[in-house]
């Protein structure tokens, strides 16, 4: 009975087959929750996949419904004592539409194959592959030691890719039995495919649509070209007005304080590294002044996602009557959340821009996170860092936020626990891309890290109990 064993158990975990044969089975269920018609397949994922592999380790199950229809959650938990802490964790089961026409590698999104290093499959990355290493990792501690040495819980949502709606009110009406003392959970990307992450919040984010609409059809762009306003070329420019060239944020409401010592420290040793087949950083685009790090950690950014005007695939010789664009705004704490739309039209009709609606997106795209982080300094960061550093046998990359967006406002604000993120993916991992995919050497990192860690906070409750009875 030693941490060495465990570890070594959950490195061949990885290695002997079970791990590929545990995804491969969860990969395979369709769990696209941007789909209405995908119900069945989100409940199927709990139902035959996640209720077995957690009974097995002695949790019960509660399955809740979703109060506004959306995918079901659920609760696993496993109670050794009343004098233990409670640690929290989370996963996603539902994934992005598959995009089966679209894939150029692998067996398509439903079925995972392997590629030399890579893993391929919807859901890999984001978050199947995710959540079953940290599971495993929890059965190896069980089987091991013969107990974890401290209470999980541990939630498995189906709604997290369509905003996670819901989930604040299912967790909200059931405080009692979602409560913990911390959590520490897996989703995103480390900052380098070889370097173990640390992340302590998540960016916000919000999306909206703008649109200008001037007109029921197009018309003949000689005879009215000069005469009729184009709703594409007022877009264009109320668009350029919300960033500069480089895209540099304008609005003043939408800019941060600006970035702070400690996490202007924290980032120093940080390189961003996508690995293979990833894109290469614009090291002019962004705020100027701030590293890659810091833009992408610790700072705004806004993006235009789609734009469309006219008839893309077959142009004709016609003014539009319409352009619209869907965009989003990523942001870090500090930021006021309900200010944020409010503050777009202000911008827009200081600039002369009153044709220019903010909408809410469709529903497919709908849903925003509020921007969350725990405290460098909070001990349970402590314990983890020093755990993940015993494991790899050197610092673990600690950043203040993911890039991206995530539900973590309902840990850190509604539970009010600290908030752990250990991400297992890499950058250039085509999350929410066709030829989506994990790599194999952080799989087995990750098994090897969650593992120690697990084993490490119940070594660590049972010295501080055994001291508190001597």
């Amino acid at each position: 009975m030693s941490r060495a064993a465990a570890v070594a158990a959950a490195e061949s975990y990885i290695g002997d087959g079970r791990f590929f044969d545990e995804l491969a089975e969860r990969v395979a269920v369709r769990t696209e929750s941007q789909k209405p018609d995908s119900l069945p397949e989100l409940h199927r994922y709990l139902d035959s996949y996640m209720v077995p592999a957690f009974e097995g380790m002695g949790f019960t199950c509660r399955k809740f419904e979703n109060p506004l229809g959306f995918g079901p959650v659920l609760l696993a938990t496993r109670h050794e004592g009343d004098h233990l802490p409670t640690v929290l964790g989370y996963g996603h089961g539902d994934v992005i539409r598959g995009l089966e026409d679209q894939w150029t590698r692998g067996q398509g999104p439903w079925e995972l194959a392997r590629d030399g290093e890579r893993l391929y499959g919807r859901g890999t990355a984001d978050n199947k592959a995710q959540h079953t290493i940290n599971m495993a990792a929890l059965r190896q501690v069980i089987a091991t030691r013969g107990r974890l040495g401290f209470n999980a819980k541990f939630i498995i949502e189906t709604g997290e890719e369509t905003g996670s709606r819901g989930l604040h009110e299912v967790i909200a009406a059931n405080l009692d039995a979602f409560s913990a003392d911390v959590f520490i959970a897996s989703d995103g990307p480390r900052v380098k495919p070889d370097r173990p992450t640390l992340t302590l919040g998540a960016r916000g984010a919000v999306n909206f649509d703008l649109l200008v609409d001037l007109r029921e059809g197009g018309h003949h762009s000689g005879n009215w070209g000069g005469l009729i306003a184009n709703p594409a070329i007022i877009l264009a420019h109320a668009l350029a007005s919300i960033t500069g060239p480089q895209g540099a944020i304008r609005i003043p409401e939408w800019r941060p304080a600006g970035v702070d010592a400690v996490t202007r420290a924290a980032l120093a040793d940080i390189e961003i590294d996508a690995g293979a087949g990833g894109p290469t950083i614009d090291r002019d685009w962004g705020e100027p002044g701030l590293t890659s790090p810091e833009r992408v950690y610790a700072w705004n950014s806004f993006e235009v996602l789609a734009f469309r005007t006219g008839n893309p695939d077959r142009p004709v010789n016609a003014i539009p009557p319409r352009a619209w664009a869907h965009c989003q705004l990523r942001f870090v704490t500090g930021i006021d959340f309900d200010d944020i739309i409010p503050a777009l039209k202000r911008h827009l009709a200081r600039g002369g821009f009153d044709q220019v609606q903010v909408l809410p997106p469709d529903e497919k795209n709908a849903g925003a996170f509020i921007a969350t982080r725990t405290r460098p300094d909070d001990p349970w960061v402590a314990r983890v860092n020093r755990s993940m550093a015993e494991t790899i046998g050197a610092a673990p990359a600690v950043i203040p936020s993911l890039g991206g967006s995530i539900c973590n406002e309902l840990f850190t604000d509604l539970l009010g626990l600290p908030a752990i993120w250990i991400p297992h993916s890499y950058a250039a991992c085509s999350q929410h891309a066709p030829d989506e995919h994990v790599l194999m050497p952080c799989m087995t990192s990750a098994a090897q890290i969650m593992t120690g860690l697990y084993w490490d906070l119940g070594a660590d409750t049972e010295a501080v109990l055994g001291e508190a009875h001597r």
